[in-house]
């Protein structure tokens, strides 16, 4: 139980990012390698383009932001890549990311959510940066579904077993 502001926050921040990270193991798992580099039309990007620019997006604003380390994205190559990569080693890289982006937010202390951080064109603060990357893939790992659904005609499951119909009552 967090006991704080900043302690609920990471706490809320590392379980968004897991719930995304199971959401898309669930959805890729249904993926034909035939679709993967796939762009639906000229304005569109690829599940590979979505796949390559969530894994950067990450590693540049808490892995490197966050955690200090060097940032070395090619943001264009993101949407540039037209295949050359299978699915698993795209979801490994991927997932072995949104690990890494976890456990550098379970090791950031409260100054690092409170200072201000360069990240592309923005000065943000630390919770700007955790927010925006929680966000970001959020809405990303959305358009997967939908895309994936649209392909395959299958129900997804994410809360299978779960009755999200109860009311609030606490």
């Amino acid at each position: 139980m967090a006991t704080n502001f900043y302690t609920a926050f990471q706490s809320s921040c590392c379980f968004r990012l897991s719930e995304s990270q199971r959401m898309l193991a669930k959805a890729l798992a249904l993926v034909d390698e035939k679709i993967l580099w796939t762009r639906p039309n000229t304005r569109s990007n690829s599940l590979g383009n979505q796949l390559l620019h969530m894994e950067g997006n990450l590693r540049q604003y808490i892995i490197a932001t966050l955690g200090g380390k060097k940032d070395n994205r090619l943001r264009e190559k993101e949407f540039d890549t037209q295949g050359g990569m299978a699915m698993q080693e795209l979801w490994t890289a991927l997932d072995a990311t949104i690990k890494e982006a976890i456990l550098t937010i379970k090791n950031c202390d409260e100054a690092m959510f409170l200072e201000t951080h360069h990240v592309q064109a923005f000065r943000l603060s630390g919770v700007d940066v955790a927010l925006h990357a929680v966000e970001h893939l959020s809405y990303h790992v959305g358009q997967v579904a939908f895309w994936i659904k649209q392909n395959t005609s299958t129900d997804l499951g994410f809360y299978e077993g779960l009755d999200l119909s109860n009311t609030n009552t606490d």
